[in-house]
């Protein structure tokens, strides 16, 4: 029977959380999660609702000493380095882009179980914490474009859950939106003058050696434009897009203003949150007791500190890095 250890994010402003204690209430092995002290305060939720469940309310090292370390942005940890023992790491890791997270991951013998690849019967099981995304984004970068959505024409590059969320707001809002899929890039391409907000919302082949936007095309773009990059992608699909936080979401370059948060979600900690905790509470068990679900052990991209998924080692290779 293995531990699980669930902690707070460090990254600017994540108030999601793994699990709600209504939740933690269905998992048979609640002896076995240890929550950091102060886990629930994001969702002013206090420890002793935790502690009613039956669970632990521990300190951050003691909650990193156990088996599993649940982590909602596990790719952004600040404490895989000082792990001292192999763990098996759960949540969003991203292992492909968060180069030097993997690196640490492999030095360190751990394995990840990644929740963006968890899928069931072919759908993201997460998927409406993509549509929140989109949902999100729309919501705080639309802030900083000067006009409201009504009073723009929008271009959205990508036709998945991400880009569901964007234009269920933007049509509340009155936006003039278009929607591009892949098939459509050079179309996108070629009318990207046309729009006031163009948002990114594609799952980006990482293979990939091109670009959908380059820095030149910003002086085809109009002035004031704004990019709003919900893939937050660096080094991909647009290549003056790089990661941004919720306490500075914007930049400029050649007049385009750029919004990348890569964590939008957490603007809405709650509804993210209670749509997490209903999915991950039926994976508890499975994973303390040493029998994770089919599409669980899927989802594991790095094990005991060696490369499963392909696309990291392409992505790695392509870039020069270290691969066991």
């Amino acid at each position: 029977m293995k531990t699980m250890g669930l902690l707070i994010s460090h990254k600017n402003k994540e108030g999601r959380r793994a699990l709600l204690p209504e939740d933690v209430s269905g998992v048979r092995n609640k002896a076995q999660l240890f929550f950091e002290t102060g886990y629930g305060e994001s969702l002013f939720i206090d420890d002793a609702a935790y502690a009613a469940t039956g669970a632990h309310i521990v300190s951050r090292e003691e909650a990193l000493a156990c088996d599993v370390i649940c982590d909602v942005k596990l790719g952004n940890a600040d404490y895989i380095e000082s792990l001292t023992a192999p763990k098996l790491l759960f949540g969003w890791a991203h292992a492909v882009q968060m180069a030097d997270f993997t690196s640490a991951v492999l030095r360190g013998g751990h394995t990840v179980l990644a929740w963006e690849n968890i899928y069931e019967s072919n759908r993201y099981v997460f998927y409406r914490n993509r549509e929140v995304a989109g949902e999100a984004a729309v919501l705080h970068a639309f802030r900083y474009c000067g006009k409201m959505p009504y009073d723009t024409r929008v271009a959205i590059f990508g036709r998945g859950q991400t880009s569901k969320g964007a234009l269920r707001i933007l049509h509340g809002l009155g936006a003039q939106v278009d929607v591009y899929t892949f098939r459509q890039e050079e179309l996108f391409k070629k009318n990207l003058p046309e729009y006031d907000v163009i948002i990114n919302c594609v799952l980006w082949d990482v293979t990939r050696t091109d670009r959908v936007i380059y820095r030149a095309d910003l002086q085809r773009m109009k002035k004031g434009a704004l990019i709003i990059d919900v893939s937050c992608d660096q080094d991909l699909e647009i290549e003056t897009a790089h990661p941004t936080t919720i306490d500075d979401p914007v930049y400029t370059v050649d007049g385009v203003v750029h919004y990348a948060v890569d964590n939008t979600p957490a603007l809405f900690p709650y509804t993210a949150t209670r749509e997490l905790s209903q999915k991950l509470c039926a994976m508890i068990d499975p994973l303390l007791e040493g029998k994770p679900l089919a599409r669980m052990k899927k989802a594991v991209v790095i094990e005991n500190g060696h490369i499963l998924d392909e696309s990291i080692t392409q992505y790695r290779q392509a870039r020069g890095l270290f691969v066991q």
